[in-house]
């Protein structure tokens, strides 16, 4: 049994008009460098807060 027809004449010389100017380019906002992330929060209090994030998640 298939999933539908197939007729291979539907496939063979296409001719896709693309253009390509409207197309999505995925690399217009790669970035290259680093991210720094300074922070008031000690280490407890952050890790306290992602375990709030984390029982909070579980809990939906």
């Amino acid at each position: 049994m298939g999933f539908g027809s197939y007729d291979e004449s539907e496939q063979q010389d296409q001719d896709n008009d693309i253009d390509e100017d409207a197309a999505v380019n995925v690399h217009e906002n790669d970035h290259k460098g680093t991210v720094s992330f300074d922070s008031e929060a000690s280490q407890d209090e952050l890790l306290d807060k992602l375990d709030e994030i984390k029982n909070a998640s579980d809990e939906e």
